[in-house]
């Protein structure tokens, strides 16, 4: 049965006024609906989902494994969101802890580390073998939008769908791989976007990997329950602040739970 896509469609209307979204739902079926799906908006933080994917494309290749210890350097801190930042310098940490921190709670300094394992090159490389034609990776975490003589971060909904797409039916690496990485998008700790209006339930399974910046409110991430699983992707750009970014992020993928049927959420705020 075709989706219905009117009430989601209304609900943009609704609450997207105040800056820009741009936005992919995959339902069950296949069914995918977008709005500025191939817009180019600040990835953020989203842009550590297609790193992982390279970290464990190099597992894989029996260049690293989860086990790989990393001593804390002074010099390796990033500016932003994390808690590496505030640790000691010779604190040991494996390549785990290390992708744990990057995608649960957003570290930038693990994420820079990570970077620099992989290299940008082949994280831009399997961005394209993965679809996603309209995004790169251009620079390390530093906790802000990119300044003149600097590259940005680029992101589209329609891409990031892809990626997640290709994670959860495990072709972005190994089967073993691509459940351990679905397995770290499910410890996100910010349930404030995509989670937002999700019942607290054994039954459903949600994942997802957040971006903030300055004028930027990201969410990338799946849902699954008994009716079968949606892939949401939103981006958002130039609303007030993040408040207003992720009550916008929430309640469309609210709209897109009805529309696709794969959760009944609730209604509070």
């Amino acid at each position: 049965m075709a989706v219905e896509w009117s009430g989601l469609k209304a609900k943009l209307n609704e609450v997207g006024t105040g800056g820009i979204v741009g936005m992919c739902v995959v339902a069950p079926n296949g069914e995918r609906w977008s709005h500025n799906g191939d817009r180019q908006f600040g990835a953020a933080s989203t842009v550590k989902i297609p790193l992982m994917v390279e970290i464990f494309r190099g597992i894989d290749r029996g260049e690293r494994t989860l086990a790989d210890p990393y001593v804390l350097r002074d010099e390796d801190r990033a500016a932003g969101s994390g808690v590496m930042l505030h640790m000691s310098a010779g604190d040991t940490l494996t390549l785990w802890d290390l992708l744990y921190l990057t995608i649960s709670i957003s570290d930038n300094t693990a994420t820079n580390l990570l970077i620099r394992m992989a290299g940008m090159d082949a994280v831009n490389a399997t961005m394209r073998e993965l679809g996603m034609p309209n995004s790169v990776l251009a620079r390390e975490m530093k906790g802000r939008p990119a300044i003149e003589g600097e590259g940005e971060n680029w992101a589209t909904a329609n891409d990031y769908a892809n990626v997640m797409l290709s994670i959860l039916n495990g072709t972005a690496a190994s089967a073993d791989s691509c459940a351990k990485m679905l397995d770290l998008l499910s410890k996100q700790q910010n349930a404030r976007r995509i989670a937002r209006y999700l019942p607290e339930s054994s039954d459903i399974r949600w994942g997802s990997k957040t971006g903030s910046v300055t004028g930027v409110t990201n969410d990338v991430g799946f849902v699954t329950s008994s009716a079968g699983t949606v892939v949401i992707a939103v981006f958002c750009e130039n609303f007030p602040d993040q408040h207003v970014g992720e009550y916008v992020i929430g309640a469309l993928a609210r709209a897109a739970f009805v529309a696709t049927g794969v959760v009944e959420p609730t209604y509070t705020s």
